[in-house]
């Protein structure tokens, strides 16, 4: 909404082709008809249902992610960090998913800026000496569940939510670099899901092109 990112819908507009335009990657099943157009699509690398585009609270309209989110983030963190004078504060945009095989909406952190996301237990050993070797703590999706239960999902009319008292965080007086970021998605070959998720045909929507 800060951006301007809202398209009225006067009737004229087609919301699968605008769906299609916003994603970097979809694929259309004609079986998903429950709940009116349901896309999954992958959006800044995450998978989410119709490219993040919203018409919850939007009177009619649809609401788009923002252009510029990792940006936007950054200006925010820095306008904190000056305004507060402090150096330990760390931003988060969220967004909300369905997990496979359960009902109910997460939050997941879309962007975020100020600390470490995750927290690494790979190559340290658990309590009987094992050495772990997947184990990686999602700090920032831990988090925006989190707040994403106090925001809700209605007429809560909660935008923001503010976290404290988090001793595990990790907090950086950077921007995320691009390795941070790349660490962050996992290639669908690789995923855990990774059998289901390259066995449909993925096409390349506006954003990944």
């Amino acid at each position: 909404i800060c951006e301007g990112r809202i398209v009225k819908n006067d009737r004229g507009v087609d919301k699968k082709k605008l769906i299609q335009e916003e994603a970097e990657w979809y694929y259309i099943d004609e079986k998903l008809v429950n709940y009116g157009i349901l896309i999954p699509t992958i959006k800044f690398g995450v998978l989410i249902a119709n490219a993040g585009i919203d018409e919850s609270n939007a009177d009619g309209d649809f609401i788009l992610l923002p252009k510029n989110l990792e940006q936007t983030t950054l200006e925010i963190w820095e306008y904190l960090r000056k305004k507060h004078k402090i150096n330990n504060v760390g931003v988060i945009v969220t967004d909300s998913r369905v997990l496979p095989l359960r009902w109910g909406m997460q939050g997941i952190g879309i962007t975020w800026c100020g600390f470490e996301t995750l927290k690494d237990y790979r190559g340290k050993p658990d309590l009987s000496g094992r050495i772990l070797r997947m184990e990686q703590n999602s700090i920032i999706d831990g988090l925006s569940s989190a707040t994403t239960v106090v925001m809700g999902e209605g007429a809560e009319q909660t935008p923001l939510a503010t976290i404290t008292d988090i001793p595990f965080v990790v907090f950086q007086n950077h921007p995320p670099t691009k390795e941070e970021r790349k660490n962050m998605h996992i290639a669908k070959e690789d995923d855990f899901y990774g059998k289901m998720l390259t066995s449909v045909a993925w096409e390349k929507g506006g954003e990944g092109k």
